[in-house]
Parts: C-alpha cells; structure tokens; sequence
C-alpha cells in the first residue's frame, strides 16, 4: 500500500484560516443536548486555536432558569470533556464572556429583555453588529422564536444598517415535506432575508466532504474522466451502528428520508456531481447544486418498479452484542412502519451523467459505521492480457472516505512480482490521520467560523432546500399512503435482499462495508 505525502511548497500560506470579526452568537436552546455536545467543545476548540475574536460573547437563552455563573459552570463541564490536557489560559477568560437569560419563547417580553441584555453587553465587549441568532431548539419552535424576533425588531428591523444584518442559522430539519419548507422558508423570509439565513447540515462542514471540491476542482487528472464516457457508477453509503437511541422521539416521526437522505445524502450527491462552479464563491458553488437537483430524474415508486427500498431493523447483533429490534426501542410505538434503511437508484439527465446510474444507500443498525463516496470506472474496452486467462479484472475504483478512517483510495491494476503476467489490484491511500497527524476539527467549528464572517458556502440555500424535498416528497407520501410496511432487516446485517436486488438487478454490487 503506498502512503501518500503532502507536498510543504507554500502550505502555511494555503492553510492560513482568518480569525472571526467581533460577533455576538445568541443561542436558543442553549440548556440543550445540542448545545453542551456540539456548540460547546466547538467553541472551545476554536479560542484554543485563536480564531475567536477577543471581542466576541454568547448569550444563551432558553426555559431553564439559570444565572450566569450556572451557565458558564455547563460550559466548562461541556469544554473540559474535549480538554485533554486542561483549559489555556485563553479559554477560562473566555468563559466570563458566557451569559444566560431565561424566559417563555412565546412572550414577547422575553425579546425585549433579550434586545436590551444585548445593547449592554454590545457595549461591554465593543460589538458592532455581527449578531448571530442560532436556534438549537426543536423545529416545532422556529417560526414562534422567528416571529418574537422580527416583531422586537432584532431581525431586519428599523435602526440596523444593510452590512450589520443579524444572521439566522436553522438547524436541520427543516421542514418535513415540500410544503412545510415552502411555509417555513416563508415565514423566516418575512423577517429574515436569504442573505441571512444560514441552514446548517452538519455534513458539509467535514473536512473530508470540503474536500470533494478541492480534489475535483483543484487537481486536472481526475475532472476530464469525471463523466459518463470514463465512470459505470457511483455508490454514496452512510451506513451507522447505532440505533434510534436518545433521538426516538425524533427519529420515529422523522425516519431515514427525512433525518439522513433529504439533506446529508443528496448533499453530497450535488458535490460529487455538479459541474465546475465558475469560482470558489458561495452563490456560484450553490448554483451549481441546484442545477444538479434539478437535473436529477424524478424516482419511479409503483407496487411494480421502484427505484427506492425501505427497510426496518430487527433484533440482531452488532460487535458480539445482541441488539433489540426498532419497535422494542424504549419511546418507539409497537407498530412503526418508519424506515431506518434507505436505497434508491438514481440518475442525473444531464450531459455529463446520462445513463450514469447513482446507488445511494443510508441505514441504522448496520454492521459498522461507515460514510463514502465510491467512484467505479469503466474496465477497459478490449483486454490484451485475455491469452493468459486474465480476461475479468477488477475495474479501478476511487473511494472518498468522509469516515470514520477518513481518506482517499485508489485502486488500479499492476504487474506483481513473479510470472510474466502476474497481475493483481494495488491501493495507493491517502489517510488524514497518518499525513497530519492530528484529529479532524469537527464540523461545528468549521461552520460557526464562516456564520461569524459570513460564509455561505457550506450552508443550504432556499431553493435547494425545496429542490431536495421536490424529490423526496413523492415518496413519503406514497409510503404514507401504502399498506405494506418496511421490509425487514436484523440488526448488524450489511444489507437484505431487497436492497441488493436493487443494484444487482444492473449486474452491480453494494459495496462491502467491512473490506476484504
């Protein structure tokens, strides 16, 4: 296996991140699971490496009653886990920079106490502008917190200039369904503008899925046979261990098309396939996403052909353990026909794609956790080496691999040592760990620091947003409608026949989650 080296030519200049302006992050929810897992340890991560501004403070703002002093002591509670080797210096002065204020998310008073806590501590902390309203709260929430802010005029109220706009950032899900999109992207537009809003998918902050971009666009190898001439098919997976878990509240309304392929799965589809935007600008790399969902050939679902498969976990085992099924889940109902496996074929009706068929797979309860993007190339057209039985070789494949051993792979045919035709499939890897030797950031930091200056890039548009669920809302409601349930897969299992059957009916295959 040959290690592959970064080339040092200029790489301080490359990697040079610039440091958020001033800015003032005021967080709903901020009592919150998300909140102490992921805002926290990220914010943490992002002073130890300099990149927060000396001039910036979070206020939180939830139901729980807190004081300040409880806040930051969950904070630091929150940041110690992700501090190995304890708190800088820099990171216990910033926990005074932490504040809390608590009140009912539908009185309207609670915003004018919140507007008014922000002057003062605007004027603490030298913040001028760059407000950032982050809603860590359930979507059921949204539209009361967004109506309460624009009515206290801290949307785009009377009073705030064009460039100090306050910024929105809406977790996923947002919406269930096209036309819950339609009304919530509605509702946000009458006090937000599309500038404004930043829809996050954690997905595209990970390193390894920024850096579908950077191989495509940066390198001339791979771009010329990056096209229907060169490629047989493209195999997306997100495949996890874990099952409903603390999130069967959630989950059990949500299922695997809304929680994981509305957003993550279709977000990398539009990565791996768009056409070359015209420059790294936010709105030119979004374009070309929305061009690609809107190329994307609407799924066939009859009781005859589908192009797309559910399935539900059983009882199973998973690393020597025996796992339940989803409905003996704690907070599942008996009777649940929600989906926890998704596959589907599809294909893109463009120049580039045509007749190129896309496999995408996303499930719970599998066999390991794995997320990649397969590229398999066409085997070549006329084999010399068939005189001497070697008529059937592999194809080359390209394997991006978002995690968890996050990396590029790239297998290929070669001359092993031994007889004259001693041929046999080699891989050349590139694996983060071993070159940089140090852990990917998580994605929550790579996202709050384009919020804080005004990034877009990495954040779902409008119309992408409606595109994705112009695509899957056929399906929810030809499942809601049907009265068969998810076929059954136990839990630990790689896949079911189903499934299979949905790619080796082209005479293709799913790949192995566990390689040989």
């Amino acid at each position: 296996m040959q290690k592959i080296r970064p080339s040092t030519t200029k790489q301080e200049i490359i990697c040079a991140e610039i440091q958020a302006p001033p800015a003032a992050l005021v967080v709903f929810g901020a009592s919150g699971d998300l909140v102490r897992r992921k805002l926290f340890p990220s914010i943490f991560e992002l002073t130890e490496r300099g990149l927060l501004n000396e001039r910036f403070y979070l206020l939180g703002c939830s139901r729980k009653k807190l004081s300040d002093n409880d806040f930051r002591q969950i904070a630091q509670e929150a940041m110690m886990t992700d501090a190995a080797g304890g708190m800088s210096e820099p990171s216990k002065l910033f926990l005074n920079n932490l504040y809390y204020i608590s009140g009912d998310y539908n009185d309207e008073q609670f915003y004018h106490r919140i507007k008014k806590r922000l002057m003062e501590l605007d004027k603490a902390h030298k913040v001028e502008g760059n407000r950032i309203f982050y809603l860590a709260v359930p979507p059921l929430l949204y539209t009361t917190i967004i109506d309460r802010l624009g009515r206290a005029s801290l949307s785009c109220g009377s009073g705030i200039d064009f460039e100090n706009r306050p910024k929105l950032v809406v977790e996923k899900p947002f919406g269930s369904s096209l036309e819950t999109a339609v009304e919530l992207n509605r509702k946000i537009h009458e006090c937000f503008d599309e500038s404004q809003i930043y829809r996050i998918d954690h997905y595209l902050g990970k390193e390894t899925v920024q850096n579908i971009l950077m191989f495509r666009f940066a390198n001339a190898i791979f771009e010329p046979i990056w096209n229907r001439n060169y490629i047989d098919h493209i195999q997306i997976t997100i495949a996890e261990s874990l099952g409903g878990e603390h999130r069967a509240s959630y989950y059990d309304k949500a299922g695997a098309l809304r929680d994981m392929f509305q957003n993550h799965v279709l977000g990398m589809l539009s990565l791996v396939a768009m056409e070359p935007p015209t420059s790294f600008d936010a709105d030119h790399i979004r374009n070309e996403k929305v061009k690609l969902l809107q190329s994307i050939r609407p799924l066939e679902i009859s009781p005859y052909k589908s192009d797309i498969i559910r399935g539900q976990y059983t009882q199973g085992t998973i690393n020597g353990a025996g796992v339940c099924g989803y409905r003996a889940e704690p907070g599942i109902a008996k009777d649940s026909k929600t989906e926890t496996f998704v596959a589907t074929k599809m294909f893109i009706d463009n120049w580039r794609w045509k007749g190129v068929p896309f496999y995408l797979r996303t499930g719970k309860r599998l066999a390991t956790k794995l997320t990649e993007i397969a590229i398999t190339f066409k085997k070549v057209p006329h084999f010399m080496f068939a005189s001497v039985e070697l008529d059937d070789m592999p194809a080359n494949v390209l394997v991006l691999k978002i995690q968890p051993n996050e990396g590029i792979s790239l297998s290929f045919q070669a001359k092993r040592p031994g007889s004259k035709a001693c041929i046999g499939t080699l891989n050349m890897d590139f694996n983060y760990a071993d070159v940089f030797d140090a852990e990917l950031p998580e994605a929550y930091q790579r996202l709050l620091l384009d919020c804080m200056v005004g990034d877009q890039t990495l954040f779902t548009r409008q119309d992408d947003v409606q595109l994705s669920w112009k695509l899957m809302t056929p399906v929810l409601k030809a499942w809601q409608g049907a009265d068969s349930a998810p076929y059954e897969y136990p839990a630990g299992s790689e896949s079911f026949d189903q499934a299979d059957s949905l790619i080796e009916s082209d005479g293709r295959y799913w790949r192995r989650l566990f390689p040989k």
